[in-house]
């Protein structure tokens, strides 16, 4: 039983991993954030259970959260070259292609669940979960559902701070990287309309441990 168990914990992380190594393959801007971002999610995660009344954040879920968040952007696999890596901004019908890479990484992720038989308990439901809602705010204004609230998925929420806070911190060919202090202060800014009030109380707690995780995966130039 003990071998099957291990058998099975090693064939999960296999194929998210698997999953994971494609999405970064299309996208230039996407190997430590992938490390950032789940390392955010993950604090965000444990501190989120000991502010509240989190059921759903037992160990192994929240580990299950970690192995996942790699995965938010996995539909960008099919945005065209001429959108994903255009060397500066988007306009507006190239962002409103872009957009549907939330959809297109959440329907990849319920396909390879339909083939496990099994979309309502399978370990790929939090990667779902974040790949099609990490861009829902919490004020129903996001995309691609206009999801609002606890509508949510939690998972979805922390994915959503989490990559913001990443997305400013990094340079990018149309912005400087923002320093800790003015991302957080944005953050702040978004509570109650962008992010969940309560994951932004999770981040104010443990913001020390944003800036150790961003030193410790930082960009090369």
């Amino acid at each position: 039983m003990r071998q099957r168990t291990e058998e099975v914990a090693t064939t999960q992380q296999v194929t998210i991993h698997a999953m994971a190594t494609l999405a970064e393959t299309r996208d230039n801007e996407t190997g430590n954030h992938i490390r950032r971002t789940q390392f955010y999610v993950k604090a965000l995660a444990e501190q989120l259970r000991r502010q509240g009344d989190y059921p759903e954040l037992t160990d192994e879920n929240i580990d299950l959260l970690y192995r996942s968040a790699p995965l938010h952007d996995i539909g960008k696999v099919g945005i065209p070259d001429r959108i994903l890596l255009k060397p500066g901004r988007l306009d507006a019908d190239e962002f409103a292609i872009m957009k549907t890479h939330a959809e297109i990484g959440g329907a990849a992720i319920e396909a390879a669940e339909k083939s496990l038989g099994d979309t309502d308990t399978s370990f790929l439901r939090y990667a779902r979960e974040i790949a099609v809602c990490h861009h829902e705010k919490w004020d129903g204004s996001g995309y691609p559902r206009g999801l609002k609230g606890e509508a949510i998925p939690l998972s979805g929420r922390l994915m959503a701070l989490a990559d913001v806070y990443d997305a400013l911190i990094s340079k990018r060919v149309y912005k400087p990287a923002f320093s800790h202090e003015k991302a957080r202060d944005l953050i702040l800014e978004g509570r109650g309309h962008h992010f969940d009030p309560a994951v932004v109380e999770a981040f104010i707690a443990i913001e020390q441990q944003f800036v150790d995780i961003a030193a410790r995966y930082a960009d090369e130039d």
